[in-house]
This record gives structure tokens, sequence and C-alpha cells, in this order.
């Protein structure tokens, strides 16, 4: 489980090159030179997935090992040394120095009219202590990974382009974008292999080479790269253009081929941390009402139905699937926008919202949600992906297309209401004995659809569940004066500990009104701060 917090703390920190723009464009790349072209990239990668992986070497290992979490802390960049400070383009690009967190280095390139020239490590393009490990690394020892800086022709008084960044790539094959609140959350990569797979551990493919296009001109908002990927399992080509937009959008072009088969394929994969909200009480586990990136798990799906799945924090490491075909959209979204659901300086309230836009045919398969455990906010415990399904066998090829927006909500907002928050309580009305094994639903619904209700008119709380009772159902505007805010109540009563599948929408005259709601419930005690978790079984099949 990757330590998102050490990523955060050293996306403020970061290591920078001299200027290789046309003005001087081999000042810090070796010799030879060599030519680039994409088509030329993904023709390498099927030959190399005919070959047998080769693990990289890590050059000063022992040096690296002494680049702890303090010693790297104290590395800063100079920004005066980044690649495009001057040109061409509006934005500079910044390098993370290796470290003990992450000692597998990146080769980088910038192009030059179809020339690849690698741009090499230098310390002396880095701040850092006399004393510092660093200091004895040799030039060919390259870099962890990086960022793109603000635009250099902004409004430097607002934004100074040499401390604030907007896209970081580092580690694996890691990548973020912040979104139109401007700050860092959740993650994506390029592919999942193997998640939450029982007898076979999880594979971290790497971005081993990256190669960055100049800009054509000053004005525009895009950057391109490309990335080649490779691991034990599987080598591909990656192209990215990446927009500076209101947040940020990606557009990504993949192809890559399988070296091993691979029991399940992750594509267009999202991580996020969810440690708790306010769908159950906790006693004292943290003083703070909320904690976490995503609050839920947004799709779209193929035949056009809108979907909402809270997230929870299991005991154990659970997989949900929700099976489709050509599904126009998925992602994990942060919904709560409210400080004070928070309290934190940290800016929960502000992570961007991560929503994946299939381009042409991905075909059958399911978006696949695994859920993992955890008792603090430092770990990633979320994946969401989709999984092909077709077996995914050695020697297979993969050429697919999508675009990533990071954003504070989904792109394509639904016309329907939304969920906007869901509770647990114990079952059973106030001042009478509360039964056991009966549990309380509150589930909350905002938009334009219900803001147009006539006054006395109630939409139908549309239920069902896979096993157990539901009773004392109902439906009631949230008395906070906020219109169109309208809540569903309902008791479940249920035996054993099974997990109960739930599904709930708003109707009126036959028509919906919401989204869809769907929640797995776990059974357990009041007493207990444990909450709904999901079960490794099929759990979202659309019809």
């Amino acid at each position: 489980m990757s330590t998102r917090r050490e990523f955060l703390t050293y996306a403020s920190l970061g290591a920078l090159l001299m200027p290789l723009g046309r003005d001087a464009p081999a000042a810090d790349t070796a010799d030879p030179s060599s030519t680039f072209s994409f088509e030329g990239l993904i023709e390498q990668a099927q030959a190399d997935a005919l070959k047998p992986y080769t693990y990289p070497s890590t050059a000063s290992a022992a040096l690296l090992a002494r680049l702890d979490y303090a010693a790297h802390g104290q590395i800063r960049f100079k920004p005066e040394h980044a690649l495009f400070a001057k040109g061409p383009g509006k934005f500079p690009v910044t390098f993370f120095h290796l470290g003990s967190f992450f000692r597998t280095p990146v080769r980088l390139y910038v192009l030059d009219n179809g020339i690849a020239r690698e741009i090499v490590y230098d310390p002396a393009h880095f701040d850092m202590p006399g004393d510092s490990p660093a200091h004895a690394l040799p030039r060919n020892s390259g870099f962890a990974g990086f960022r793109i800086q603000e635009s250099r022709l902004g409004d430097q008084a607002r934004l100074a382009w040499q401390q604030n960044d907007w896209v970081a790539f580092l580690g694996a094959s890691y990548f973020r974008a912040i979104g139109e609140l401007y700050q860092y959350g959740l993650s994506a990569r390029a592919i999942a292999l193997d998640v939450a797979q029982a007898g076979k551990a999880e594979e971290f493919p790497d971005f081993t080479h990256i190669w960055f296009e100049p800009p054509k001109n000053q004005h525009t908002n895009a950057m391109t790269l490309y990335a080649r990927l490779d691991g034990p399992s599987i080598c591909g080509a990656y192209r990215f253009v990446i927009h500076r937009t209101q947040g940020v959008v990606m557009d990504i072009d993949c192809t890559f081929f399988l070296r091993k088969n691979v029991s399940r394929l992750g594509i267009a994969p999202l991580t996020s941390m969810f440690w708790f909200s306010e769908t159950a009480k906790r006693t004292a586990a943290d003083w703070r009402p909320e904690v976490h990136d995503s609050d839920g798990l947004a799709l779209w799906t193929g035949n056009g139905e809108r979907i909402w799945r809270p997230l929870n924090n299991p005991p154990r490491t659970l997989v949900s699937a929700f099976s489709d075909r050509q599904p126009k959209g998925f992602g994990l979204l942060q919904r709560d926008r409210n400080f004070d659901h928070y309290l934190d300086g940290v800016n929960y309230q502000r992570r961007p919202s991560l929503w994946v836009e299939p381009l042409g045919d991905w075909g059958e398969g399911s978006v696949q949600l695994m859920e993992n455990g955890t008792d603090d906010e430092i770990h990633d415990n979320i994946v969401a992906m989709w999984v092909p399904s077709a077996p995914a066998e050695a020697g297979n090829r993969y050429a697919l297309r999508y675009r990533l927006h990071w954003l504070a909500r989904e792109p394509y907002v639904s016309p329907l209401a939304a969920c906007v928050a869901t509770r647990l309580g114990k079952g059973g009305s106030p001042g009478e004995p509360r039964p056991l094994g009966v549990r309380k639903f509150v589930v909350e619904f905002q938009g334009a659809p219900l803001e147009k209700l006539a006054p006395g008119v109630k939409p139908e709380a549309v239920i069902s569940c896979s096993r157990g009772a539901l009773s004392r159902v109902f439906t009631e505007a949230v008395p906070d004066g906020v219109a169109g805010h309208w809540r569903a109540q309902f008791d479940l009563s249920v035996d054993g500990k099974d997990p109960v599948e739930l599904r709930l929408f708003l109707r009126l005259d036959g028509q919906p009104l919401s989204e869809t709601w769907l929640y797995q419930y776990h059974p357990f005690h009041s007493e207990s701060t444990a909450i709904g978790t999901p079960s490794t079984a099929d759990t979202g099949n659309i019809p």
C-alpha cells in the first residue's frame, strides 16, 4: 500500500535542470542523440515484450538509502534551472531528486524535431546541505520524476510558477494533477496488474523513459509527453496530451503488450484514500468529522444509468464489480465541499474529483472497486479501474484511448438529483426500545428535479435489498431551507453477518428523479466503529 503523504511532502520539494530550449538544446544533454517517434516507441515495446524482463539497476543504492525522509526533504530545486524556464511555451518542467523512497530512476529526454537528447542529472542543479549524501551521486544517476509548473507568463504575484505546479509524475507509473480548486489529492497510474488478487502479488510497472515535446508556441495551454512502460508482465507506450483548463484534462493514447498472463488487468486505474465520512459515527477515532480524498464512485453506464456508490473502509480487502459494456465514464469523486465537515488545514474539501472518459470501443468488462481497510490517512486504500471481460493473456496487444478530467465534480453532470450524504444509525423509533439487528438508513439527494416538486408532493423511494426486510420507508424534505434537498429513510432488519446489497432511487409518476444509490452494508453492532463493507461478489451487475 503506497504512502501518499510522503508524495505530498515531496511534491513541495524538487529538482530542476538547466534550460533546454531552442537557444541551448544540448546544454545538459548527453550525446549521441537519437531519433524518436511514437510509432517507433510502440514497435520497440512490442519487440521488447517478446524478451525477458530486465530489472532496472539502481546505481548507488547504499547512498540512496541514506537519503531518508529528513535528508531528502533538505534537497531543494533551483527554479532557474527548469526545463523550458525561458520557453518555448508557458510551462516550465522541474525534476524530483532520487531518494530512499524513490530509488528507481526514470530517463528523461527533450525532443527537437524528432531528435531526442537525454537530460543529464547534475547535483549542481540542486540546493542541498554540504554533508548531503546526494553530493556523491554520479552524473548519470537520473531522476525520480518531474512536475509541470504553472505558467511563467501568468500573474506571478498571484501564482508564481517557481512555487506552484499542476501535474506531477513520481513513483512507478503514478501521476496526479490538481483540479480547479488548486489542490492535489487522489492519483492515477498507467496500469494496474493483479490488484487484490488472491495468491498473487500486485505488480507495479515503471515509466522507465519519458520524452518531452517542446510546445510549438507561447499560447498553447497543452503539454505533450511520451512514456515507456516496463515491468515483468508488460511493456507499453503512452502518449499524454495534458491541458491546463479550468482544472486539468489529460488525453491518453496507450498501446501495451503482455509478457505474462495477468489475472486482473486494470485499465485507467485511479487510487485514493478513504478513512471515514458521515456514514457511520465513530467513538474518538479522530477529532475530525471526516477524512477522505474521495467519498464515492460515480458510474455512467453504457445504457445511460447514473450510479453513486459511497466508499467504505472495510475490515478486510474487498472488491466490487459493476459489469457493463461501452461505459460512458466512471470516477472517484469528492462531492462534499464543506470545510466544516473536515475541519482540517490540509483542505480535504478542495481535493479534486477524477473522471475517466473512455474514447473508442472498450467492449465488455466491469468497473471494479477495491476497498482496503485502513486506520490512518497516510495510506491509499481505494482503487477504481476498468477490467476487460476477456482473459488477459501473454502476447495480447491492447490499444486504448481515454480522457482524464481532474475537476471539482464530474464533467458531464447528470440532470438527475445527486446523492449528497449517506447516514447510518440504530433502527426503530425514538422513545421506544430499539430492536436488535435493525439498522436505519438516511440517504440524502439534492438537485433540480426535486426543486420542481409542487407543494405537498412527495417522491417515492424505490428500494431493494439482496436479503433482509425493509420497513419504515418514507421520504421528506430536509428541513434546512435548501431547495431540492430531500432524504429517504428506511429500516433494514437482517440476521447474520453476510453483506447486504442495497439499491435506491427517487421516483415520481414512474419517472426517476435521482441517480441510483448503491450500498453494500456489512451488519455491525451499533457500539462498533465498523462501517458498511463490500464483498468479493459481483456486486453491481448493470441491467
